[in-house]
């Protein structure tokens, strides 16, 4: 399914298996945690060594097709982009639905900053995942009776950042394995990419590293294993996500523009006025005729038009997450002269540093490049 989120994200980076090793009488949302646990357990429990699923006879022979792939995208990362070597993407399971959790985000009426949750071992992350739909949307209209902006979107993987390698790995699901090749490729690095570096309390820098990776990655991957197809493919997507990005960061600007009007002391935001308020309502407008424009360039593509339809200050905030840093990883990388193991070593030490003193190095590197 080609949609904004396959471009965004794609995934729930919490280290829920981490959490069947703790006290969980200590926590305050026992019922969040044990569906976190439960989901994932189920999860592993449905998955099978993809030889197995190869093996098979009942097997689809598209599916086995598919699998094949992966591993060698799956040697691809470890080989070429120095990417881990363990059990992660060694497996299969079949979910039987279309995404394996849900997020929530939300955000103020006048601000793209997110709301946080805070978790053991992840740190604190600017969205709460869930493996039930239904309570992913229980979760939102709480929310919204509280007055925030919320969107709830499906997510087709997510990285425990190598916390479960010792019961067989994240494994490769049916929510995604069905992707394009250069989708594919892109979602496998993206996710192992997260097992090199994660820091908690960033999910800015998390994304955006992640994001570089697969960007990076399956670039390499097409251009020496591509087939002619699978690169115009890739390509003619990349272009309209590309466009369709471009579009977001502007909008995004716009309403960050208006709404630094509206910070108040200790966090509080000041009641808007009506002209403030029109002044969002026509950005929304535009965004969305803007995107009607775009769509009659690509013949009537309509893989965005649910994002853009629900459109709020919490889904631009997500996508800021994945967008922010990614020419500052890239021109670091290009930096190391394109050596995966150098870049690594580099992100790592910044991944030492204060949030703030990471975002400024970050900034940095941008403006150099």
């Amino acid at each position: 399914m080609r949609n904004a989120h396959r471009g965004l994200s794609r995934y729930l980076k919490a280290t829920l298996v981490a959490v069947l090793a703790l006290n969980l009488s200590a926590c305050a949302d026992l019922r969040y945690y044990w569906q976190s646990v439960s989901g994932h357990v189920a999860l592993l429990h449905a998955a099978k060594p993809v030889d197995d699923w190869l093996a098979d006879s009942q097997t689809p022979e598209p599916l086995k097709a598919k699998l094949l792939l992966t591993q060698k995208i799956r040697q691809f990362a470890v080989t070429e982009l120095k990417l881990p070597d363990n059990p992660s993407y060694k497996s299969y399971a079949d979910l039987q639905r279309k995404a394996v959790v849900w997020n929530v985000v939300a955000a103020p009426a006048f601000s793209l900053k997110l709301k946080t949750w805070c978790f053991p071992v992840a740190g604190c992350v600017n969205y709460k995942g869930y493996f039930s739909q239904d309570e992913a949307h229980t979760q939102a209209e709480r929310l919204k009776q509280q007055g925030w902006e919320v969107s709830v979107y499906g997510v087709p993987a997510y990285s425990t950042l190598g916390w479960s390698n010792w019961a067989g790995g994240d494994p490769l699901l049916n929510t995604f394995v069905g992707y394009p090749e250069g989708e594919l490729a892109r979602l496998v690095f993206h996710e192992l990419a997260h097992q090199v570096v994660y820091v908690p309390d960033d999910t800015a820098f998390n994304e955006s590293f992640a994001t570089a990776v697969e960007r990076l990655g399956s670039a390499r991957w097409l251009l020496r294993h591509g087939s002619e197809a699978a690169n115009l493919d890739y390509a003619l997507f990349d272009q309209r996500r590309q466009q369709f990005r471009a579009l977001t960061r502007a909008t995004r600007l716009q309403l960050t523009q208006i709404y630094m009007k509206n910070q108040a002391v200790d966090g509080v935001y000041i009641a808007y006025t009506a002209m403030n308020n029109i002044a969002k309502e026509g950005i929304y407008r535009q965004f969305r005729a803007h995107y009607e424009e775009l769509k009659s360039r690509w013949g009537g593509y309509t893989g965005y038009d649910a994002w853009v339809k629900n459109a709020n200050n919490a889904s631009f905030g997500a996508l800021a997450a994945y967008d922010d840093w990614v020419p500052a990883f890239e021109a670091l990388f290009e930096k190391n002269d394109g050596d995966w193991l150098r870049f690594y070593v580099v992100v790592k030490d910044l991944a030492k540093l204060s949030k703030e003193q990471r975002r400024q190095a970050l900034m940095n590197i941008a403006q150099s490049a």
